[in-house]
């Protein structure tokens, strides 16, 4: 409701954004972010280890997410299993993620179990290491080769995501293999190539600590330095050398799968995540696909009946970005007939402006998508994931204020100019995915 109110009367200067953190930096070079919230008596640990998938080397991919896997397997004081067995007992969760530009682990506790949460997450900072072996990673290397089975080779449309990643980037360029990494790669990588790993990015200095909800800062400052205070520090990040990307034309591939029905993707080279019209380019994206009554939803599931679904979206990164277009034909159709429709709204976006209404109703979307998220405090996309997120990119914990500002901001003028630039319908990317008729 707070966007739709503040959307809605223009003469009402829309709420401003602030949070209160407390920030400080630990000898070891451990970056602590603290946010009090005293709504329920949760609390939430958030470490964000500033390294993903392009930080992998050629030949040597899937290391991330593999760590990501092994940080559950126990560590120097914590014997396999406990890990998740101490936090349920408390009435806790955790989970973690990888991407291509960094790895990020949370655990949500009730408010008088902060100290084990924080002792746990040191643990396995420092002394990771101590009890991880060459059978743990054999075993953790065959779970993620059995993770990527299910979501690439055997899981419908699969492998185009790969592939799309493939033909957007060069041989070379941090975004070109999955963030699951490669078969081969996973298998010809050594214990000795994973210890490296761990000991170059997962270090104090590479990372940066979020703990919030119900908790008194002075008290929890005063943990934070008392577990993570041992831990030895470590090098500081190497700076990527990031190698240029480009589309200088049309790149089309079709590839075949075990599917009932077609699908294509059409895919772009878009900037980075906040730079100058990443922002626009959601709209743009929202303004095309997002929901029943954007263009072409409504023209070709409604209008039309060409299509099962269609979206759009605007995926950012932190060195480059892709705009994509998904659509799945009905029975009957071919991915050129979507093709056409598709390049059509386009190039009318690019002609003419969208409504005032049309981007109201994105910039609407996405202030209330921005409220929801900040009602929750941990968790993926919670409070304190975006404080981490926010320092990560800008240095800036809360740059809440700031992001939303990048949209409350936009003009309808602005929306089609990163339409006109962005989407030139000769230089992307263009999948099918046909059904294999063996």
């Amino acid at each position: 409701m707070l966007a739709l109110a503040a959307s809605a009367f223009a003469q009402t200067p829309p709420p401003k954004l602030e949070l209160k953190y407390t920030q400080f930096t630990l000898p070891n070079g451990l970056t602590v972010i603290l946010h009090e919230d005293h709504s329920v008596p949760i609390a939430t640990v958030n470490m964000w280890y500033h390294v993903g998938s392009a930080r992998e080397k050629q030949g040597r991919t899937g290391f991330a997410h593999l760590f990501e896997h092994l940080m559950f397997m126990g560590s120097g004081h914590v014997k396999p299993g406990e890990f998740d067995a101490w936090l349920e007992a408390a009435g806790g969760d955790n989970n973690g993620s990888t991407e291509t530009d960094r790895t990020n682990y949370w655990i949500n506790v009730p408010s008088n179990a902060v100290d084990l949460a924080l002792f746990l997450e040191s643990d396995r900072m420092g002394y990771l290491l101590d009890s991880m072996t060459p059978k743990t990673v054999d075993a953790q290397r065959d779970v993620v080769k059995n993770e990527r089975r299910q979501s690439y080779e055997n899981r419908p449309y699969g492998m185009a995501e790969v592939m799309m990643s493939e033909m957007l980037y060069p041989q070379g360029h941090p975004y070109h293999w999955p963030v699951i990494g490669y078969m081969e790669d996973l298998t010809a990588a050594s214990y000795e190539d994973v210890v490296e790993f761990f000991k170059k990015y997962y270090s104090p200095a590479n990372a940066s600590l979020v703990v919030a909800g119900d908790i008194d800062s002075a008290k929890t400052r005063a943990a934070v330095e008392k577990w993570f205070g041992d831990v030895k520090p470590g090098p500081a990040a190497e700076p990527m050398t990031i190698p240029g990307a480009q589309l200088t034309g049309v790149q089309s591939k079709t590839i075949t799968d075990r599917v009932q029905l077609p699908r294509l993707y059409l895919a772009w080279l878009t900037p980075r995540h906040l730079e100058p019209g990443d922002g626009a380019l959601d709209v743009v994206a929202d303004v095309l696909a997002g929901g029943k009554n954007s263009r072409l939803y409504k023209r070709l599931v409604y209008d039309m009946q060409i299509a099962q679904d269609v979206s759009a979206f605007q995926s950012s990164g932190a060195i480059s970005s892709a705009f994509q277009i998904v659509a799945t034909p009905r029975p009957g159709h071919a991915v050129g007939e979507l093709q056409k429709v598709i390049d059509e709204e386009i190039q009318k976006l690019q002609r003419e402006e969208p409504t005032d209404h049309e981007l109201q109703r994105s910039i609407n979307q996405i202030e209330s998508s921005f409220f929801n998220r900040m009602e929750r405090v941990g968790g993926f996309g919670g409070k304190a994931d975006q404080l981490n997120a926010y320092f990560t990119e800008t240095g800036d914990p809360d740059w809440f204020n700031e992001d939303l500002s990048r949209y409350r901001a936009l003009s309808a003028s602005d929306v089609r100019a990163a339409a006109l630039r962005f989407l030139p319908l000769g230089k992307r990317v263009e999948l099918a995915v046909e059904p294999d008729k063996k």
